[in-house]
């Protein structure tokens, strides 16, 4: 689902005048300090949709004429699209406040499009100089970020970030919500996948295959990642479907949850287990591949086949387009393949870290 920033205009993206608050001519339009600049990475590396949504009072009457409101409205837009910066939707209120309509901030009547189930509301945000703008928010079912020193004790839970600076806006977002839910139903297999990369190591797992299970809890409680997986497959015919099924979904969130990869590590991992030794290394560079060099004399542990382990890792490589090289060594079959799974989670944990400190994409190419 989609995610969006409601992003009011006067006061967050402009400067509102202190004497009419109206911006009724082009002398009057100033932006505020870093708002191109943030908005563009915002823009750039984050996966939201921009949304204005504005009140203009009396908007159309003599006391806000038309033709004065458009030229600076058209340059603002205008100066934003220059620099790359394009809003999926203007929404604008007419009424005065006096009027108490429903379409006026914060009145969602006129975002219904918005509440239709297709967003991802609960991790959207309203951005505003205004407490109506964080009870909009509330009103919307998504956070607000507060530009400026207003307060409001009753709506202190809703708002997220309260600053002047659109740089510490750019932050805060660069560090949000690095989540993926996928839903994919076949023929064969039907699975349902959330991962949180910011998590704590909880997971609720059920793949029909009971060690199977017990290897992917292993990357949730050692990568520090939230992971819940549902599938039901045709195991009726053999584990095969399951497996690759699953295994190409958790890749895919992965990639999807990395989104522009800005901040990560993105490399990881070797661990000892009792007899066994294995090593991880990986490289959520953009590019699938797998080297696996490990070898297993049993047809199965518990109720998984050891032929599927090696499909499992390639099946993840290609959904999440990761590099994978796999080594294991030792005699204990169950504690090879377990610490597999274990030092995957820890160069998984080493490759997602992201430094807030240091938003930069790890590529010289410019795109991972």
């Amino acid at each position: 689902m989609k995610r969006v920033l409601f992003i009011d205009r006067d006061g967050t993206l402009i400067v509102e005048p202190s004497t009419d608050y109206q911006v009724d001519s082009l002398e009057k339009l100033e932006f505020l300090p870093n708002v191109f600049g943030a908005l563009k990475r915002i823009c750039t590396n984050f996966s939201y949709e921009l949304v204005i949504i504005t009140n203009q009072d009396g908007l159309g009457t003599s006391s806000f004429p038309e033709e004065t409101f458009w030229p600076a409205q058209n340059k603002m837009l205008k100066a934003f699209k220059n620099e790359g910066i394009v809003f999926d939707d203007v929404i604008i209120d007419r009424t005065f406040e006096s009027d108490n309509q429903p379409t006026r901030k914060p009145g969602t009547a006129l975002l219904q499009k918005y509440l239709s189930g297709k967003y991802d509301l609960a991790n959207s945000f309203v951005l505003g100089d205004r407490i109506s703008d964080i009870q909009l928010a509330k009103n919307l079912g998504t956070k607000g970020i507060l530009i400026g020193d207003s307060s409001d004790q009753e709506l202190k839970d809703t708002i997220a970030l309260k600053t002047t600076s659109w740089l510490d806006i750019e932050r805060f977002l660069s560090v949000q919500n690095r989540t993926f839910d996928i839903k994919r139903k076949t023929n064969e297999t039907n699975i349902s996948i959330s991962l949180n990369l910011d998590g704590t190591g909880e997971s609720q797992i059920n793949t029909g295959i009971k060690f199977f299970d017990h290897m992917l809890e292993q990357i949730a409680k050692h990568g520090l990642v939230d992971l819940k997986i549902v599938t039901e497959g045709d195991l009726e015919v053999d584990e095969h479907h399951t497996i690759e099924d699953t295994a190409i979904c958790l890749g895919q969130c992965f990639k999807a949850a990395l989104a522009s990869k800005i901040g990560i590590e993105r490399y990881g991992f070797a661990l000892p287990m009792d007899d066994c030794k294995a090593q991880t290394l990986l490289d959520f560079g953009g590019r699938s591949w797998i080297e696996w060099e490990v070898e297993f004399k049993r047809e199965k542990i518990g109720d998984m086949p050891t032929e599927m382990f090696y499909h499992f890792f390639k099946s993840f490589s290609d959904g999440a387009n990761c590099n994978l090289n796999i080594k294991a060594s030792g005699t204990n079959e169950h504690h090879k393949i377990e610490a597999i799974f274990k030092s995957l989670a820890k160069a998984i944990k080493m490759a997602v870290k992201q430094d807030p400190d240091k938003m930069v994409l790890p590529s010289t190419k410019g795109m991972l």
